[in-house]
């Protein structure tokens, strides 16, 4: 009787442990989990977390829009601490872990590289939202973010072209972003005529803060008879003492003019910008662009914060871009399965912040304006260019000898995202 007892009772807590388990399932299949990979701690968390907010209120947004294929969105947000390695793990956590749909994550080239063998194994999806260095095309990413010609180039075209620039400082921050696009930034001032003695190149670590050595070299380098500009791919916390002391000796934008490819609104949130004005970012978005879906964007921002002060920037536009893609992919595939989503992707076209559409091109990269803002003593940027039309992001540089004859298209049948047109076969360098 005891056993018999034993037995059934045994049945029975099988029985709600496997109706328990799934209640589990059931309520998991219930939404549809959107990952969110970005720094809230350490050196990057200054630009990232950011990144995160943003993310949520866009998908609160489509939530109280009745949510996706009939499900709710439910954001799974991690930390990887602006360490590198540990991006790919909480890819990983995400991924297989959470059943994540989607991720929207990722700031520094090195996390993005880092992550990249995880959304391949797992085959998911990444959505990365910032300016990189070209030089890549993965099936399973979505740049949303400017490639060079979409901000290096037209960058140093407007400073040549308006200020007659004839000396370059590159500066960056030493890793494989700066490294690449100021690579790039070489080969093509040299194409056009500047001297190698006039090409001066720094780097620094994460986070650096002595300026005065290198900002006393850059001084001097602008002080011998050529108009000289900085191209700064500098990131994160470092550009903080970087402007600092700028301004400590004197550099004002009259003198050695700075653009920034990583310096947005919310950066100068932390600076005394009055002596930094005149000093020039080249983004795809700036908070003053002046049109009715940008208005209504600052505003929902504010509403979702509860701050009227926080800011917003490029990288931000790039995921509300980024997002809405994904989401009308999905409802194009009538799923979220990876698959049929990547195919989905290409060729959609959603508004931009700027008053335009932005499509997602065959090589994962999209179409956006490029402009050109001055830093003004309110810490917001004076537009003073923009490209007539929208520029289409290329993956591959046309001034590297071992890219210039690369394509990505991920459509069938080349599918391929280092396609060279000279040899007419895949695999022309790693992707």
């Amino acid at each position: 009787m005891n056993f018999t007892k034993g037995l059934t009772s045994a049945a029975l807590l099988a029985a709600l442990t496997t109706a328990g388990m799934s209640g589990v399932a059931h309520a998991q299949e219930d939404t549809i989990k959107v990952g969110i990979l970005h720094s809230l701690s350490g050196t990057m968390a200054i630009s990232e977390t950011t990144l995160k907010d943003a993310m949520l209120m866009l998908i609160d947004e489509q939530n109280a829009k009745g949510g996706l294929l009939g499900k709710q969105l439910e954001a799974v947000v991690v930390d990887p601490a602006s360490d590198w390695p540990l991006f790919a793990e909480k890819a990983r956590e995400l991924i297989e872990g959470d059943n994540v749909a989607a991720v929207f994550g990722c700031w520094t080239s090195v996390s993005r590289k880092s992550v990249l063998p995880v959304f391949e194994e797992l085959d998911n999806i990444l959505f990365y939202p910032v300016q990189y260095e070209g030089e890549e095309s993965q099936r399973n990413v979505f740049y949303t973010g400017a490639a060079p010609n979409q901000q290096a180039i037209p960058a140093v075209d407007y400073l040549m072209e308006n200020d007659g620039v004839e000396r370059w400082v590159l500066a960056g921050t030493d890793y494989v972003y700066p490294r690449t696009t100021n690579k790039i930034l070489e080969a093509y001032l040299k194409d056009h005529g500047v001297a190698e003695e006039d090409i001066m190149i720094n780097y620094t670590p994460f986070g650096f803060s002595d300026w005065q050595t290198i900002v006393s070299d850059i001084k001097k380098f602008g002080s011998e008879g050529k108009k000289t500009a900085v191209v700064s791919t500098i990131n994160g916390d470092a550009n903080v003492p970087f402007y600092k002391e700028l301004a400590n000796q004197g550099i004002s934008a009259s003198d050695i003019p700075v653009v920034a490819f990583s310096v947005g609104e919310e950066e100068l949130a932390g600076l005394d910008t009055a002596p930094l004005v005149g000093h020039l970012a080249a983004w795809n978005y700036f908070q003053s662009v002046d049109t009715d879906a940008n208005y209504e964007f600052i505003d929902a921002w504010h509403a979702f914060t509860g701050d009227d002060a926080r800011v917003t920037n490029d990288p931000m536009e790039a995921h509300y871009i980024g997002f809405n893609m994904w989401v009308k992919a999905v409802e194009k595939a009538g799923t979220t399965d990876p698959d049929a989503v990547i195919d989905a992707m290409i060729g959609v076209a959603v508004p931009n912040l700027s008053g335009g559409y932005s499509a997602m091109m065959p090589n994962h990269h999209i179409t956006k304006p490029v402009l050109i803002g001055e830093i003004q003593d309110d810490g917001q940027f004076d537009i003073v260019y923009e490209t007539p039309g929208l520029v289409a992001g290329d993956a591959w540089s046309d001034y590297l000898p071992d890219s210039k004859n690369l394509i990505a298209d991920w459509r069938a049948p080349m599918s391929c995202g280092n396609f060279n047109v000279e040899t007419g076969k895949c695999g022309g360098m790693s992707e």
